[in-house]
This record gives C-alpha cells, sequence and structure tokens, in this order.
C-alpha cells in the first residue's frame, strides 16, 4: 500500500487561507459511525481552527453513504452555503453492494458540486476493512476529515479570489 505508514493529515496548516467569512455544509453518514464520527470530529475541527464560526457549519446526517449526494444537494440549495464536505465510510463485504454504493455516491457528490457551481468534497472512505477506515479517520494515516477541511477552504478561498 502506497500509503503504509504515512499520516496524511499533516499538512502544512498554517497556510491555510483565513476562514472567518465562511459558511460551509457537511452532510455525514450514520452507517459506520465510529469511523464518519471521526471523520466529522476532524472537519469541524480543521475549519474552526482555520476560523470558520461553529454557527457558520450546518450539519446533516444522513441514514448511509448512498444518500450522501442529495443531502449535499440540500445543503447547495441554501444561498449562504458555500461547499460541502461528504464524510461516509463503506467497507468493502462479500457482495458487488460495495461497488454499486461507491460508484454511485462519487458520481452523484461530483455532479452537485458541478450543479451549483460549488465545492462537493468527497470525504467517502472506500476500505477493503473496518482496520483500514480506522487507520485512515484518525489512526496512523491521519483523519481524512482533517484533509477534507483543508481541501474544502482552499476550494472556497480559490473560488472567492477569482471573483475579485
Amino acid at each position: 500500500m502506497a500509503t503504509k505508514g504515512k499520516n496524511l493529515s499533516e499538512i502544512h496548516r498554517p497556510g491555510l487561507p483565513a476562514a472567518k467569512s465562511m459558511k460551509v455544509g457537511i452532510a455525514c453518514a450514520e452507517w459506520n459511525e465510529e469511523i464518519t464520527g471521526n471523520l466529522l470530529a476532524g472537519a469541524i475541527i480543521t475549519l474552526e481552527e482555520a476560523g470558520v464560526l461553529r454557527k457558520n457549519i450546518t450539519i446533516i446526517h444522513t441514514p448511509g453513504a448512498f444518500e450522501l449526494p442529495l443531502a449535499c444537494q440540500w445543503l447547495l440549495q441554501k444561498n449562504n452555503i458555500m461547499g460541502v464536505i461528504a464524510i461516509g465510510s463503506v467497507i468493502q463485504g462479500e457482495t458487488r453492494h460495495f461497488d454499486f454504493v461507491c460508484q454511485g455516491v462519487t458520481q452523484g457528490i461530483m455532479e452537485v458540486g458541478l450543479k451549483y457551481n460549488k465545492p462537493a468534497i468527497f470525504c467517502v472512505l472506500t476500505d477493503h476493512t473496518l482496520e483500514q477506515a480506522m487507520e485512515r479517520s484518525g489512526g496512523n494515516h491521519g483523519n481524512k476529515g482533517v484533509e477534507c477541511a483543508m481541501a474544502l477552504i482552499k476550494m472556497l478561498n480559490n473560488s472567492l479570489s477569482l471573483k475579485k
């Protein structure tokens, strides 16, 4: 595995743009809640550290990952929401259900971001095992929620700089 032994969340945080004026949404799946809860916590902490006010973070919980694109769409339909993070965890089972869920979620999140011309950040872990998901949600490989919050801030900063 290319990421073995690497904490992927060790990104230079001081270089993040100020985010005090940003209003963001997070759609978080309840399925595999021990994983998604860690991702959500990492995202919120990172957003707040960058200056996003807690009152400017709107969170919607969905039953599972497949419902994330619609929740992201609902969030992006609100004029004050500038971008979203879709948080989920899909773990490979014995059937092709994994493939269908992952494909639908990936395509749906991409399409909703393009439809609303706003960042829709993909924070859905698609791992073979629970252990792999745990490593990416606060374990040895960092916390993908942290990385995705940083990506959202950077994309929103890009968007704002293009409007000047």
